[in-house]
């Protein structure tokens, strides 16, 4: 091996060992990649920058303005809700209908915005058939990585493949080229589930019978705010009168947090209580937005959640008067500007191991955390203090602009439900707009009157242009991250090339598989993909493996595409770990699942998507 060949596979290295190990985020380690190869000299500029122009990373970047237009709109949250009606109550019946549900929507949009919008519906569903979660929660993860096996655009590595295929001079894949071999896997993969893996599954009570609730009302009854909400009046000569509300020692001392203040007064005049018991004119109730510079004032209400007996320490060392909470009480948390929203810590996020406190989560995210449940401990668990870890569920309220900033940010949160259709009442319009955008699109593609990029783009543009997203929220619908790793990542792939690893590796699957023939090449591929995807991501994966299939086909003197569609396949067969995707991640804290039990229900799962495979590949794209 040559001096740049030890380089470049020591960057790739690196790189593989901060991916699995998550020392460094995965944009970062992407950028590093980039800088890397540059500074050594094994890419000059314009090899490790090709990245950022690459159609696969526009074409990525469209289609997350367009499937973020489908979410907002509530175009998925109605589709799923009518598909749901036709489930029934019957568990085998319940699992095929989910699977192929989930299946559908995720082969034209996210699967993660797709598994966190039925979550929900789901999880309430079971409960009413009376079946346990555990049984339905894997199958409709399962059944979203199915989907992105299903069309050119249900996955990025589908993306990544056909791009390679057509730099490289071959046929490149065509929108629907993926349906034949991703319907096969849907059917084999859901009769598995409803015959076999079912009674795999675990038949598990989870600790949290409801963790994942439909609607925001819901949430507020199911922890019981209610009862922890109170009314704290300020008087005049309470300690706190005139002084900042972040000086105050309500949350430090008395773990009591300040959801709302209201502060009666007459037109612009703000008056006290008691004057306004003198005058004809009832008192309007200004209702403010509590922060740490707000200056508290005589006869304040502050209406806070926290215990019956920290509310009564306060009230004797502060000199607050304590007034029952009222029926609207839901109206302080909950509002078309406000509300609440239950966010899962999935196991790569950087808060595991920190504290609330010690992260300044509510200076950080602007929002406050009312409750924090843990799917295997009983009882209530001190916000403030416990060090949060993988499966915490935390009950989160601020402004719905704020708990939706979360949704990008999948590495550290997974935000159940949909939270972003509280902004505005469903728009009938925009849902249609985006359902016409989308069919238009899908149009484009199916008949090659458009490039999968152009088409993506042009379709993004349209949902800016129609006002169905701002530009704003378009900017906000891209997944940045994911963004930069393959634009990180791709220079690699270049980088591999022009040293002759590639061809390297690709020699030696040939003289290892190649005596056995192309068929035993083909499954080696699938395996090795199948592997890297359990630990990498599934762009990551592909990026690395592709070139190699590529290269191993060409040695073999056959044919690439059915080399490249078993590494784009087998990069969404991310079925025996909860950490090989974020869908696995989605349901594991809501089913209370346990690692062993994706190995269970994935490893067979995995091994059919080979036989399958195996069997049609080289029928459908001949070598």
């Amino acid at each position: 091996m040559t001096l740049d060949m030890w380089i470049t596979l020591a960057i790739l290295v690196a790189a593989i060992t901060f991916f699995v190990t998550e020392k460094l985020r995965v944009d970062v380690v992407a950028f590093l990649v980039v800088v890397a190869l540059m500074v050594t000299g094994i890419l000059d500029t314009s090899e490790a920058l090709s990245g950022f122009s690459n159609p696969a990373v526009l074409t990525v970047a469209a289609l997350f303005i367009v499937g973020g237009a489908v979410f907002q709109s509530g175009l998925a949250a109605a589709i799923g809700t009518r598909i749901l009606v036709i489930a029934g109550k019957n568990e085998a019946r319940l699992i095929a209908v989910l699977m192929v549900a989930v299946a559908l929507l995720s082969s034209l949009m996210s699967d993660t915005g797709t598994v966190a919008v039925l979550l929900p519906a789901v999880v309430i569903l079971s409960h009413d058939a009376r079946i346990n979660a555990s049984k339905l929660l894997i199958p409709l993860s399962y059944g979203a990585l199915l989907g992105g096996a299903m069309t050119l655009i249900g996955t990025t590595p589908n993306i990544i493949v056909s791009d390679l295929l057509s730099e490289s001079g071959e046929a490149p894949f065509q929108f629907f080229s993926f349906t034949p071999i991703g319907v096969m896997m849907l059917i084999v993969g859901v009769t598995f589930m409803v015959l076999l893996g079912r009674r795999i599954l675990p038949d598990r009570k989870t600790k949290q019978e409801e963790i994942a609730v439909q609607t925001p009302d819901e949430l507020f009854e199911h922890y019981r705010l209610p009862d922890n909400l109170f009314r704290l009046r300020v008087r005049r000569t309470s300690l706190l009168t005139g002084r900042p509300l972040g000086q105050s020692t309500l949350r430090s001392e008395y773990n009591l947090t300040v959801l709302g203040i209201q502060r009666a007064s007459f037109g612009r005049r703000i008056f006290s209580f008691r004057e306004a018991n003198h005058a004809s004119q009832e008192p309007n109730l200004e209702s403010l937005k509590p922060s740490a510079e707000t200056i508290l004032r005589t006869d304040d209400l502050l209406i806070v959640q926290g215990s019956p007996h920290d509310i009564a320490r306060s009230s004797a060392a502060l000199n607050l008067g304590v007034q029952p909470s009222e029926s609207s009480s839901e109206g302080y948390l909950i509002s078309e500007e406000a509300g609440i929203a239950e966010i899962i810590i999935p196991p790569r996020s950087k808060l595991i191991g920190k504290t609330i406190a010690g992260c300044r989560f509510g200076s950080t995210y602007r929002l406050t955390v009312l409750a924090l449940q843990r799917p295997d401990h009983e009882g209530p668990l001190h916000v403030a203090s416990t060090p949060l870890s993988f499966g915490d569920t935390l009950l989160v309220q601020g402004a719905w602009e704020d708990i939706l900033a979360l949704k990008p940010q999948r590495r550290d949160f997974i935000v159940t439900g949909q939270p972003e259709s509280m902004l505005t009442s469903h728009d009938r319009r925009k849902a249609v707009l985006t359902a016409s955008v989308l069919l238009g699109m899908m149009v484009l593609m199916a008949f090659n009157i458009m490039s999968v990029a152009a088409a993506s783009m042009v379709a993004a543009l349209a949902i800016v242009l129609s006002g169905t997203l701002t530009m704003d929220e378009a900017y906000q619908a891209i997944d940045w991250r994911s963004i930069l790793l393959i634009a990180g990542m791709l220079p690699m792939s270049i980088a591999l090339q022009k040293v002759q690893l590639v061809d390297l590796v690709a020699q030696g699957i040939t003289s290892g598989l190649g005596e056995m023939g192309p068929h035993a090449v083909l499954g080696g591929l699938f395996l090795l993909t199948s592997l890297c995807t359990q630990v990498l991501s599934n762009t990551a994966t592909t990026v690395l493996v592709s070139p190699i299939a590529l290269a191993t086909a060409l040695s073999l003197n056959v044919q690439p595409q059915a080399f490249m569609m078993a590494v784009g396949v087998a990069a969404s067969m991310a079925f025996a770990s909860p950490v090989a995707s974020p869908v696995n991640t989605l349901v594991m804290g809501a089913g209370n699942y346990r690692f062993s039990d994706f190995i269970k229900a994935g490893v067979p799962m995995i091994l059919l998507m080979l036989g399958i495979c195996m069997l049609m590949l080289p029928i459908l794209f001949p070598f």
